[in-house]
C-alpha cells in the first residue's frame, strides 16, 4: 500500500489536534471536520482543510457517520482517524469507511465488534484462558435475573452495558432492593451512549486497582506489550489520573499481565493500538474486563516512557507495513504521570461546568507535555465532553514525576470555567498518593474537595492580587496589568454593579444558591437534558430524594430535594433542556 497523502480525523479537540501533529511529521495532509458549536475551535483551526459536518449536537455531526464518509470522499482523503469516543469503536462505521475505499486507521471490524459486545469478549477471553472477573458471560434480561446472580455470587454486584466503554452504563448493586433502579438505569445508558440496552453483571470486586495493558499488533503477527498503566483514581467510573509503571506491579506481574494482553489481542484477531483493561485485586488476581479497540486518552504516559509515538505506529500499520519493534526493543524508562485537567466544579459532585476560557497558559519545562484543544477566548460546550487538557509530566522515578506535577499543576493558568487543577494539586500531596495507594473513597470525598477549593485558591492568589466587591453586591472580574514602584502586578479588579443597574437582574444573580438552600425551589445545577423525571406534582418526599436525572457533558446527575414535602410547581419533563439554576419543582411543607 503506498503511503498516505493525506487523512480526515473523524473528532474533535485535543485528540484531534495530537494526531494533526503526528501526520505532517509523516508529511501527510491533516483533514479536520466540525460541528456549528466548534466552528472556530482550534482543531479545526490548525488542520490543513477543515469541514462543516452539521449543527452543534454530537447526534447530528460528529456521530453522523454517513456524513464523515461523504466528506471525507469530497476532501479526497486516503484514511480516516477516529481518534477516541464518537464513532472510534463503531464497527458499522469502520465496515462503511472500508467499502468506501477509504482505509480505516484502526482495528478490523470484526475485533471492534468481537469486543464491543462484553458478553461475547467475555466468552472468547475465557475461550483463550484469559482470566474474567467472575459474573454472566450471557445478556441479563430481567431484574429478577440479577438478584439471582446476587445469590449466586455474592453482592456487590455490577451490571454494565454490554456495548458499553469509557465509564457509562455502569451501575452498583448493593443489595436486591436496589436492583430495580440501577439495572434500569444501566439500560438508559447504554441505549442513550451506545444505542443498545443490553446489560449483563459482574462481580463488584472491592476496592481493586484498575491496570490496563497497552498493545500494538501489526498486520504481519506480530503483538507487542508496552508496559501497563494504573488509572485507579476515577470518578463515576471515569479516569482523573492515569501512570505508568503502575506502583502496584514488580516485574513478575508485569510479565503476567503482558501475556495475558497479547493472548487477548490474538483471540481477538486485533491490528493497531489497543488496551486490554483489568483489574487488579489485593491477593494479586488480575482479571481481563474489557478491551478498548482504539486509541486511549491515557496513551501519553506509555508514549512518555517507551519512548513510541503510538498514532505513528496506528498510521504505518493501517498502512500495511510491520512493526520496526520486537518484544526485547520495548524499554519503559523513568515514570510518567497524566492528570486530566477538566472542567468540573469538584466542590458540586464534578458537576460539569462549561463556560469561556478568559485565560489560558500552559506550563513548560523538562519533561512536560499538554496535549490541549483550547485557547484563551474558546468556550467548553455543554455539548460535549468537558476536558480541557492533558497535563503529563515525565521524570527518572515516581517520587520526582510526583514533584514535577505538583509544579506543573501551580503554572498552568485557566481562568473561567472551574478546573480540576487545585484537585488534582491536593489529590497527589494526600499521603495515600504519595505512597502509591489506589487512594480508595477519597477522590469524592468532602475532605479532599475542601482541601481542593484551598489550593484552586491559592493558585489564584499566587501571582494576582484581588480587590473584591462588597459581599452582597453582585461583581465582574477583569484582570489589570500594574505597576507600583517599579514592581509588576497583575489585579483582578472585580467590578460592582452601579447602582442603576437593573434591580431584577441583581436579585436574580444573588438568589440563586440561597433560594435552593433555604426554600423549597429546587434548580438545576447545571446546563443539560432531563432523562428522567422520577417524581409527580403531589408526590410526598424525604430529604434527599431524587427529583429527576439531568445529563450534562456525558454525565448523569441526580437533582435531589434538600427538604421534605410535597413536590408542587413541576417544571420539567424527560426530554426537556434546562440551563443552570432554572426552577425544576417547589417542595412545599407535608401535610
Amino acid at each position: 500500500m503506498p503511503p498516505f497523502t493525506k487523512v480526515l480525523v473523524a473528532n474533535r479537540g485535543e485528540i484531534a489536534v495530537r494526531i494533526f501533529r503526528t501526520l505532517r511529521e509523516l508529511g501527510i495532509g491533516a483533514v479536520a471536520v466540525y460541528s456549528d458549536a466548534d466552528r472556530v475551535a482550534l482543531h479545526a483551526r490548525v488542520a490543513d482543510e477543515a469541514f462543516r459536518i452539521g449543527p452543534g449536537p454530537a447526534d447530528d455531526s460528529y456521530l453522523r457517520g454517513d456524513v464523515i464518509i461523504e466528506t471525507a470522499l469530497r476532501a479526497g482523503v486516503c484514511a480516516i482517524h477516529p481518534g477516541y469516543g464518537f464513532l472510534a469503536e463503531n464497527a458499522p462505521f469502520a465496515r462503511a469507511v472500508e467499502e468506501a475505499g477509504i482505509t480505516w486507521i484502526g482495528p478490523p471490524p470484526a475485533a471492534i465488534e468481537l469486543m464491543g459486545s462484553k458478553t461475547e469478549a467475555r466468552r472468547a477471553m475465557r475461550a483463550a484462558g484469559v482470566p474474567i472477573i467472575p459474573g454472566a458471560t450471557e445478556p441479563v434480561r430481567s431484574v429478577e435475573e440479577v438478584v439471582a446472580l446476587g445469590e449466586e455470587i455474592g453482592y456487590p454486584l455490577i451490571i454494565k452495558a454490554a456495548a458499553g466503554g469509557g465509564g457509562k452504563g455502569m451501575e452498583m448493586v448493593t443489595d436486591p432492593a436496589g436492583a430495580a433502579q440501577a439495572f434500569e438505569a444501566a439500560q438508559r445508558q447504554g441505549l442513550k451512549y451506545f444505542a443498545n440496552d443490553t446489560v449483563y453483571v459482574e462481580r463488584y470486586l472491592e476496592q481493586p486497582r484498575h491496570v490496563e495493558a497497552q498493545i500494538l499488533a501489526d498486520g504481519h503477527g506480530t503483538v507487542l506489550f508496552l508496559g501497563e498503566r494504573d488509572c485507579t483514581i476515577q470518578r463515576r467510573h471515569q479516569k482523573l489520573v492515569e501512570e505508568t509503571p503502575s506502583p502496584a506491579v514488580d516485574d513478575a506481574l508485569r510479565t503476567r499481565i503482558g501475556e495475558i494482553a497479547v493472548n487477548a489481542a490474538r483471540a481477538a484477531g486485533y491490528r493497531s493500538a489497543g488496551t486490554i483493561e483489568g483489574l487488579l485485586t489485593r491477593d494479586g488476581s488480575y482479571y481481563f474486563m474489557e478491551m478498548n479497540t482504539r486509541i486511549q486518552v491515557e496513551h501519553t504516559v506509555t508514549e512518555l516512557v517507551t519512548g513510541i509515538d503510538l498514532v505513528r505506529e496506528q498510521i504505518l500499520i493501517a498502512q500495511g507495513e510491520p512493526l520496526s519493534l520486537r518484544q526485547e526493543d520495548v524499554v519503559l524508562r523513568g515514570h510518567a504521570i497524566e492528570c486530566r485537567i477538566n472542567a468540573e466544579d469538584v466542590g458540586k459532585g464534578f458537576l460539569p461546568a462549561p463556560g469561556v476560557i478568559t485565560a489560558y497558559e500552559e506550563p513548560s519545562g523538562p519533561g512536560v507535555r499538554v496535549d490541549s484543544g483550547v485557547c484563551a477566548g474558546d468556550e467548553i460546550s455543554g455539548l460535549y465532553d468537558p476536558m480541557i487538557a492533558k497535563l503529563i509530566v515525565h521524570d527518572t522515578n515516581r517520587e520526582t514525576a510526583r514533584r514535577r506535577m505538583l509544579r506543573c499543576l501551580a503554572e498552568f493558568r485557566i481562568e473561567g470555567p472551574p478546573t480540576l487543577l487545585g484537585f488534582h494539586a491536593a489529590l497527589l500531596t494526600e499521603p495515600c498518593f504519595v505512597e502509591g495507594d489506589g487512594c480508595h473513597g477519597l477522590v469524592e470525598s468532602q475532605e479532599l474537595a475542601q482541601r481542593a477549593q484551598e489550593m484552586t485558591d491559592t493558585f489564584s492568589h499566587q501571582a494576582t492580587r484581588i480587590v473584591k466587591g462588597s459581599d452582597d453586591t453582585a461583581t465582574r472580574a477583569r484582570v489589570v496589568a500594574v505597576e507600583v514602584d517599579g514592581r509588576a502586578f497583575d489585579v483582578r479588579v472585580h467590578v460592582t454593579d452601579p447602582p442603576w443597574a437593573p434591580l431584577g437582574r441583581r436579585r436574580r444573580e444573588r438568589s440563586g444558591a440561597a433560594g435552593s438552600a433555604t426554600s423549597g425551589a429546587v434548580v438545576s445545577p447545571m446546563q443539560g437534558t432531563v432523562l428522567s423525571v422520577r417524581v409527580a406534582d403531589g408526590d410526598v418526599v424525604a430529604a434527599g430524594h431524587v427529583i429527576c436525572v439531568v445529563e450534562a457533558m456525558k454525565m448523569e446527575n441526580e437533582v435531589t430535594t434538600q427538604h421534605a414535602g410535597t413536590v408542587g410547581a413541576l417544571a420539567v419533563a424527560q426530554g426537556a433542556s434546562v440551563t443552570s439554576g432554572q426552577l425544576i419543582c417547589v417542595i412545599g411543607e407535608g401535610e
